[in-house]
């Protein structure tokens, strides 16, 4: 059993697809799918079920996914511990975000970052704030930027407040709020919205708000980017709520100030298990060095 098959394996499962599992591993897809095949007969059994549509785990290969991940995983931690020992930051980094993030200058710290440490390879991944804590918890992403409403913090993980942010209101140009320098949530409740899914960290401040205040409204559209967010306003399907340092990022729309609006706090989160050097390095940029835990319990 060979490293490399682990990460083919690895690939396949994160992907869904042989095809786009291959073109991340800068190999052809049959030399992909022979090792594969050949790891599946040295172990007996299938790892993945395809069809003509997708490609899925099967129990089998999810008992192996999760064995593979630590394999790799350790074998990338001594060769980066290794490099380390000799002065030199490599190895993978994984840093996880929601897409509002604001309290931070990612591009720049990632900028920075990799002007200091060009051998390190960085793996960006967009999700829910709740995602992205179970993500460190389990080791899969070494650090995150989310977002949380004042009434939650982040559990089982280290982790710092960066900022502490109010929501404001987001609408088309030509909406008939557009005009106004305020509004309270009982009038916005009046308006169908776009937000995220239901139950995600980024909806519960909203919702929470709106149910304090005795109101409920119409989320006629749930998105997962902010991207999709601010398209949606623009054309005037929908008003939104989003933090007041994110919104300055976006176009075509106009932000009105919420009277009675929720506040948001962004922190950065970190693993509570041992950091690799890249991921020592990275948090170092942020001034959290290796005492630090500022954890939340």
């Amino acid at each position: 059993m060979e490293l490399q098959q682990m990460r083919y394996v690895i690939a396949v499962a994160e992907t869904n697809s042989f095809t786009r599992a291959a073109e991340r591993c800068l190999v052809v897809q049959s030399a992909l799918s022979h090792q594969i095949a050949r790891l599946e007969r040295e172990l007996g059994a299938k790892l993945f079920e395809r069809t003509s549509r997708r490609v899925r785990l099967t129990p089998a290969g999810a008992a192996f996914l999760s064995a593979a991940r630590q394999c790799v995983d350790a074998a990338e931690r001594a060769s980066a511990e290794v490099a380390a020992a000799v002065g030199e930051v490599r190895g993978r980094l994984v840093i996880g975000l929601i897409a509002t993030v604001a309290a931070v200058d990612l591009p720049g710290l990632l900028r920075d970052f990799r002007q200091r440490y060009p051998s390190v390879r960085i793996n960006l991944r967009a999700g829910a704030s709740e995602e992205l804590i179970e993500q460190v918890k389990q080791g899969a992403v070494e650090a995150a930027f989310l977002g949380l409403p004042t009434t939650a913090r982040p559990e089982g993980v280290n982790a710092r407040e960066l900022a502490r942010d109010r929501l404001v209101a987001v609408v088309a140009p030509d909406h008939p709020l557009a005009a106004e320098s305020a509004v309270s949530l009982r009038r916005l409740s009046t308006e169908v919205f776009v937000d995220l899914p239901a139950k995600t960290a980024g909806r519960i401040q909203s919702d929470q708000a709106f149910a304090a205040a005795g109101l409920s409204r119409d989320v006629a559209f749930e998105v997962t980017t902010a991207y999709l967010t601010s398209r949606l306003v623009e054309q005037g399907l929908a008003v939104a709520m989003l933090p007041s340092a994110y919104v300055p990022q976006l176009t075509g729309v106009t932000t009105i100030q919420v009277t009675d609006a929720p506040t948001r706090v962004e922190y950065v989160i970190w693993s509570r298990a041992e950091r690799t050097p890249a991921a020592k390095a990275f948090l170092a940029l942020l001034d959290i060095h290796a005492n630090d835990a500022g954890s939340y319990e």
